[in-house]
């Protein structure tokens, strides 16, 4: 039979089957049978058993209470979730075995412990709701009280594109949801997957009124409040408790900000690089070097949501501008902020009710800084900094009651007292009084006792056992006055004494001490309380804090790295002089990289085509156009001489692919699959990268496919975007001229003595080779491999066999036969595509528009040379 403790751990594991359930015994939280397995393997812990009432012992293991955050956390974040049972009543009243009861669930997304990691991210939980044909997706950090929701039409690749954007930590599903939905969401997220029969787990409108107030509420559509409903609920069922910093509710439109899907997010490496998967390497790695916790969030939010209204974008960069502009102002701000601690984690920890003193007293440093920092707002001109300079709250009420009632240097632990500060309660001061006179007298009574003996050696000790005593050790047991002291205990070396004045005087000591310890607790809630009514005002100075970080880190970013303020339009005109790589310029430093133009626009130059070697910087130069446009909509300065930029609604790119093996789906299948997403979701305001489409399969193939989209972008009226397409088909250069918009562009390389050097700068034109021996030589392949590959290209170029398979057979047998003066023109017109046709058009073209009577003899020379070459490549 069980026995009456184990069947208490079976009653609350019952509820809580998909937990680790700490089981607090004493001074520890032990774990029995499957969960005991795995923590001890996921925490490196002994296992052991214990006698249950069962035929075989409970397999068990257990960690000390006060050391569980760190095994918690590191469950957590294996993707565990963790329920907390405690003792819930008072073992000292309580009648048979203690009550208890799980009093939190800890999850990937309600986990707030604060850790280096984490600083400057946001832990998100996300909430998601399919119905009707469209998605609700709800998303909050319990820790800095953020909550929002939004719904959009059922299309996965939307949700997809919001959950790589957001990033969740944990992901709550109806547990009814397509698993195809789930397969896919997998692919993108690693988050932990949570499903509940969010059917019945939800609250209703009443009970979101009164969280958020009607104003939230009342114009949310009913698949938004079912899912703010399902993940609210979700949040009062692990947290057993109404976390009062969340208090606003705010519904977002998805189509407010620049959509980037998620592959885009990672070849663009906006917060994390593609290799290493770390910050440095990244956009935000250049980005953000804020002053506080909440300034890193706020700049990774604008990172990962860019602006599409011009007003808004505009108004940052005045912002920015004003800080660029005003350096030692900027410098003086910056000190300010770095004084700030990370007040909306603060105000977490008070809604959830595990703040402890020192909290507090950073929590009053950080609002010292606030009168400080308004100071410096009232200075500005920008509208942004003016709207902040009204909206700052200075909340000297909350710092005055901080001030009065917290100790400077207090306990970490609210319960050991050392907390309240002297003036603020009579009462505690006079416990404290009590309890500092008594222990003086005792401090005292050593030296008195010494004294009237003679014993130099005899001491006034304390432990929590026996409390105050007079030890003496067994060589002075002669000099012991008879009948002064009364025996308490008897050591190998000594004998324990009290006297009746010492336990007189012991009794005051302790029961000032209890008291002391109890009135201060006491005391301490009331001011968290109190404190917890001001949270709005708390957060909205947060808010604001946090904001201001991020513009003023824009604007020393910009000073340090000599960024310029970007002109917006919404003419669909990109044109960058001298632009660079924001993070490539930042690894290589000392000036190295190699600037470049670009001139995009919705006529003549709307599709770039960018031919060049390997290694060149093609993907580097894409990139750096992509990085400038989001840097410019976020309200950042741009790495560049001079910038003009429209807003894009979007940005797509197709740069590098990699085997979907678990899928199934090879590299050119991933490649076809992102290719088809952004033909169905680009828009003429969008901007497309794509780099070397058709790569995957035959050249034929590759060939025809980048000839499709090229045609399909330019020419659909619905598309028609601004697109930079880099190719090794140098084919595809012909195709300038002969379908609108479409402008080539190549890598300048300089050959020196059979040697290739890349220039990085892309100019008008399109390339006429790959040079892929020479890009072969310098990876370092071995002389002879290269060698050959020089042969075969040259028995390929001057083949005049069509058959692909008989000039390989025609090329290994040179290797044996060596013949020599073996040459032939490549018959062009045999091409699949009718390049021929166009390239005679191009040629008829050039000698139209030829303006004889304006040139030299020497130039009418070389273009008459010019035109011979052309020719023959033609007969």
């Amino acid at each position: 039979m069980l026995t009456p403790m184990m069947r208490q751990y079976f009653e609350i594991k019952e509820n809580y089957k998909d937990c680790i359930l700490f089981f607090r015994l004493g001074d520890f939280y032990e774990m029995f049978f499957e969960d005991a397995k795995i923590a001890s393997r996921e925490l490196e812990l002994v296992l052991t058993g214990r006698d249950c009432g069962l035929e075989e012992r409970a397999p068990m293991c257990g960690i000390p209470f006060h050391a569980a955050s760190s095994y918690i956390a590191r469950l957590v974040n294996k993707g565990y979730k963790v329920a907390i049972g405690e003792q819930v009543e008072d073992p000292s009243v309580a009648k048979g075995i203690v009550k208890r009861d799980v009093i939190k669930v800890i999850t990937p997304g309600t986990f707030i412990e604060s850790s280096e990691d984490n600083e400057y991210k946001n832990t998100y939980l996300m909430c998601i709701i399919e119905e009707n044909g469209s998605f609700g997706v709800a998303i909050s950090d319990i820790s800095t009280g953020e909550f929002k929701v939004t719904s959009f039409n059922s299309i996965k690749s939307t949700l997809l594109d919001e959950i790589t954007k957001v990033n969740p930590k944990e992901i709550l599903v109806d547990e009814k949801i397509n698993e195809s939905i789930l397969e896919e969401i997998s692919t993108v997220s690693q988050a932990l997957i949570t499903k509940r029969n969010l059917s019945k787990e939800i609250c209703n409108e009443d009970e979101l009124i009164n969280k958020f107030s009607e104003v939230c509420i009342v114009n949310l559509n009913d698949l938004s409040k079912k899912v703010s409903g399902a993940l609210l609920k979700y949040i009062y069922d692990t947290q057993k408790m109404n976390l009062t910093n969340i208090n606003l509710l705010e519904y977002y439109d998805i189509v407010n900000y620049m959509t980037i899907d998620g592959n885009s997010r990672r070849n663009l490496e906006l917060t994390e690089s593609l290799k290493e998967k770390s910050k440095k390497g990244s956009l935000i790695w250049v980005l953000d070097k804020t002053a506080t916790s909440m300034g890193g969030r706020a700049i990774r939010k604008w990172i990962e949501e860019p602006l599409i209204v011009k007003k808004e974008i505009e108004k940052r960069l005045e912002g920015v501008e004003e800080l660029f502009n005003n350096g030692y102002f900027n410098e003086d701000l910056r000190l300010l902020l770095k004084e700030i601690y990370d007040i909306e984690r603060i105000v977490g920890k008070i809604s959830n009710k595990n703040v402890n003193a020192k909290d507090l007293i950073s929590l009053r440093n950080s609002i010292d800084k606030l009168p400080g920092i308004k100071a410096h707002l009232s200075k500005s001109n920008s509208n942004i900094l003016k709207e902040w300079f009204n909206e700052l709250d200075e909340l000297i009420d909350v710092k005055t009651l901080l001030s009065n009632s917290i100790l400077d240097d207090p306990s970490i632990s609210v319960k050991e007292g050392n907390i309240i500060r002297d003036g603020y309660n009579e009462e505690v001061d006079s416990l404290r009084t009590a309890k500092l006179h008594g222990k003086e007298w005792i401090a005292a009574l050593e030296n008195r006792e010494r004294e009237f003996t003679g014993i130099k050696s005899l001491k006034v000790g304390y432990n929590k056992v026996f409390g105050y005593y007079i030890e003496i050790s067994k060589a002075n047991y002669s000099s012991i006055p008879e009948g002064r002291y009364i025996r308490k205990q008897t050591l190998a070396n000594a004998e324990r004494f009290i006297t009746q004045e010492l336990k007189e005087m012991e009794d005051k000591i302790l029961g000032a001490e209890e008291k002391l310890i109890s009135l201060e607790y006491n005391l301490f809630v009331e001011i968290r309380e109190a404190i917890e009514k001001e949270i709005p005002r708390l957060k909205q100075s947060a808010r604001i804090i946090g904001n201001l970080d991020a513009l003023s880190t824009l604007a020393l970013i910009a000073l340090e790295n000599d960024y310029v303020k970007p002109s917006i339009n919404e003419e669909g005109i990109i044109d960058i002089k001298e632009g660079r790589h924001p993070v490539v310029e930042k690894v290589i430093g000392n000036g190295e990289f190699v600037s470049n133009d670009t001139k995009l626009n919705t006529k003549d130059n709307r599709l770039l085509l960018i031919t060049g070697p390997n290694m060149a910087g093609k993907s580097t130069y894409m990139r750096q156009v992509a990085l400038i446009t989001l840097m410019a909509q976020i309200g950042s300065f741009v790495p560049a001489k001079e910038a003009n930029i429209s807003v894009c609604d979007k940005i797509f790119t197709r740069i590098g692919a990699s085997d979907d093996l678990a899928g199934g789906k090879s590299t050119f299948m991933v490649e076809m699959w992102e290719v088809s997403n952004i033909l169905k979701n680009a828009t003429s305001k969008s901007l497309v990268l794509l780099d070397e489409v058709g790569r995957g399969t035959s050249t034929y193939d590759g060939l025809s496919i980048a000839w499709s989209v090229i045609e399909y972008i330019s020419n659909n009226k619905n598309l028609k975007c601004k697109t930079l397409f880099a190719t090794h088909y140098h084919e595809l250069t012909k195709l300038e001229g002969n379908i609108e918009g479409v402008k080539n562009y190549s890598v300048a390389v300089s050959e020196v003595d059979d040697n290739i050097i890349f220039l990085r700068k892309i100019i008008e034109g399109g390339a006429d080779q790959s040079y892929g021996i020479e890009v072969a030589k310098l990876a370092g392949l071995p002389k002879d491999v290269i060698d050959r590959a020089k042969e075969i290209l040259s028995s390929l170029e001057n083949s005049n066999n069509d058959n692909h398979v008989e000039i390989i057979k025609e090329v290994a047998a040179e290797k044996e036969e060596k013949p020599k003066n073996k040459k032939s023109v490549f018959k062009e017109e045999n091409y699949q595509l009718d390049f021929g046709s166009i390239e005679k058009d191009n040629l008829i073209n050039t000698i139209a528009n030829l303006d004889i009577m304006s040139l030299t003899p020497m130039e009418a020379m070389n273009e008459l040379y010019k035109i011979t070459i052309e020719a023959k490549k033609l007969k």
